[in-house]
């Protein structure tokens, strides 16, 4: 089957220093385990209200909001978690399809340029990969939709800000993989899961490296436990760090439960 292909949506970044985009939508996650509250993230500004009242000088009586779509829920079982990687592969292509058209890849040395590209063209993989994989099993209506992302917080002229940011979604996601791995009933897909993993681990390491050369930061104590094991973060973690760039709004009600895959 012919893989199709993803466009990506990115909010064009803003100068250095700019203020982080305001209207961030948001993520409400069910069956997370999140005490007191079923929304992960949310943030609206004075804008986003409805006026009863109307505006001033052309009063509306009966004033009728304007309906809004339903957001679309990640489904339930193995599904909700391809969906949940679909999410973060989509984010991932996004940053680093945003990496090299910034003024720092522009200039870095042919290494790190080559290394960012190789990044980009994994993303892109896995990004195309998981969504032809969710439409062949449980058709478009039942995959998560191409989101848009706000990377406006990012200054991708400056080397720092994009590898500690590249830090920050590489550690995540080997995370998310190892988080979620529990909850997966297919062994194909748990296999699939795990290689992918790997390769996001290798990821990781790298960018590691190129924060701090020579060191052993690259499997560092924050993200490997006193056992040698790479960290495993739970679904409401993930969000917690990740959802801040997710401009799209998206629920998982049915999002299946450690160990039991239901």
């Amino acid at each position: 089957m012919k893989k199709p292909m993803v466009k990506v949506d990115v909010v064009e970044a803003s100068p250095k220093n700019s203020k982080t985009n305001s209207r961030r939508k948001f993520i409400k996650l069910g069956g997370l385990g999140i005490a007191g509250s079923s929304f992960l993230l949310y943030g609206c500004s004075e804008d986003d209200l409805f006026n009863p009242g109307g505006d001033i000088g052309n009063p509306r009586p009966n004033p009728t909001p304007t309906p809004t779509e339903e957001a679309f829920d990640l489904g339930e079982g193995d599904v909700a978690i391809l969906n949940y990687a679909y999410a973060l592969e989509q984010l991932e292509a996004a940053f680093y399809t945003q990496v090299r058209a910034g003024g720092y890849y522009s200039s870095a040395p042919a290494e790190e340029q080559a290394l960012f590209d190789d990044l980009y063209n994994h993303e892109v993989i896995h990004r195309d990969f998981f969504k032809a994989a969710i439409t062949g099993a449980v058709g478009e209506e039942n995959t998560l939709p191409e989101l848009e992302f706000d990377v406006s917080s990012v200054d991708f002229d400056s080397r720092e800000s994009v590898l500690q940011t590249a830090k920050v979604l590489e550690d995540t996601g080997v995370g998310a993989y190892n988080g979620a791995g529990d909850r997966i009933a297919d062994a194909t897909y748990l296999l699939l899961a795990g290689k992918i993993v790997s390769v996001e681990a290798r990821h990781a390491s790298a960018i590691r490296s190129l924060l701090n050369p020579d060191s052993s930061d690259f499997a560092g104590d924050d993200v490997i436990d006193e056992n040698g094991l790479d960290l495993a973060y739970d679904p409401s973690e993930v969000f917690d760090i990740a959802g801040g760039f997710i401009v799209t709004d998206f629920t998982a009600n049915n999002f299946p439960d450690p160990r039991t895959g239901s």
